[in-house]
């Protein structure tokens, strides 16, 4: 099971240009084996929850914030914000600033939902700085991915999905629903966007809350945080990453000799369990561990503790 509640060390905010400030925390033993805890969305921050798969008296433990979210500056909430400096990209060579901030060599990444997609991206550029690797409901962030969340699956919530569709203009009901809330979420007028943040979460909710166990985060009742997430999140999904549909498996070589272990439930419908087989068949050398009864959610028991055991398991295997 996870380890308990830990109060971070050391944070601050790294100024990494294009007017941005990123918010970064240290947590558990400043000596320790280094881990960054890459978060999902994108948009969602970081959360105090995820450092608990780590045994604190064994690791140190980083988390930031990514561009535009948590508490990293400017907020993508606030009015007319300019998300062009806020790429995959922007944020891998922010990585490697606060790497270098930090004093790291090499480092642990552990990705979750979005984060695996940032995970592997990272390690595809920079792979000399990866020691291994730890991804929990893998993402590649394709069109294939982009298109099953906000088409393919309201086929499992149909009334959900009618909603999510009928609150865009009629006239983008028929074509791409995440560029009619993309143009809906940069209306200046907070009774516009923040209505639209709203709906995109509603429609969130339906798959994640499929689970029992799932809970939505206390944070999806501030307007502020749901307006933010859903501007990164549709600014990343129109520009599809600003990656290439295969880029992620056509570079996979170079992750070669680089430990991997991806964990995903089995019933996860808002990342089905497809895309992380697919990426463990063009790299034989990563371990897919499948938790039958789960879902999507990191939170819930068996899928935090099949996390916990492979961070406890990690301990044994440093890559020379």
């Amino acid at each position: 099971m996870p380890y308990p509640d830990i109060i971070p060390f050391d944070d601050g905010l790294l100024e990494v240009g294009d007017g941005q400030r990123i918010c970064w925390m240290q947590s558990g033993n400043p000596e320790g084996r280094p881990v960054l805890i890459l978060h999902g969305g994108p948009g969602s921050g970081s959360s105090a929850g995820t450092r608990r798969y780590f045994d604190p008296q064994y690791y140190r433990i980083i988390q930031f914030d990514q561009r535009g979210c948590g508490g990293s500056l400017p907020h993508a909430s606030e009015p007319l914000i300019d998300l062009s400096a806020n790429t995959t990209w922007h944020t891998i060579a922010d990585i490697e600033q606060l790497r270098l901030l930090l004093g790291i060599e090499r480092w642990i990444i552990f990705g979750n939902s979005w984060g695996c997609t940032l995970a592997l991206a990272y390690a595809e550029t920079h792979p000399q700085r990866v020691e291994s690797l730890l991804l929990v409901g893998v993402t590649m962030t394709r069109q294939s991915e982009i298109d099953w969340l906000y088409l393919g699956l309201g086929r499992f919530f149909p009334a959900e999905w009618a909603r999510f569709r009928a609150a865009v203009p009629e006239t983008g009901r028929d074509s791409d629903l995440v560029a009619a809330y993309y143009h809906l979420l940069r209306d200046p007028d907070p009774v516009i966007h923040v209505k639209a943040a709203r709906d995109w979460h509603q429609w969130e909710a339906a798959s994640i809350l499929i689970d029992p166990r799932a809970t939505l985060s206390p944070r999806w009742s501030d307007p502020r945080y749901l307006t933010a997430r859903a501007r990164i999140i549709t600014h990343y999904f129109h520009h599809l990453a600003w990656l290439e549909e295969r880029q992620i498996l056509r570079d996979i070589h170079r992750l070669a000799g680089i430990p991997c272990t991806m964990i995903h439930g089995r019933m996860d419908l808002e990342a089905p369990l497809v895309t992380a087989w697919e990426l463990s068949q063009a790299w034989p050398e990563a371990e897919l561990v499948v938790v039958a009864n789960a879902a999507h959610s990191p939170a819930v028991a068996e899928m935090a503790a099949a996390i916990t055991r492979a961070t406890d398991g990690l301990r044994r295997h440093t890559r020379q």
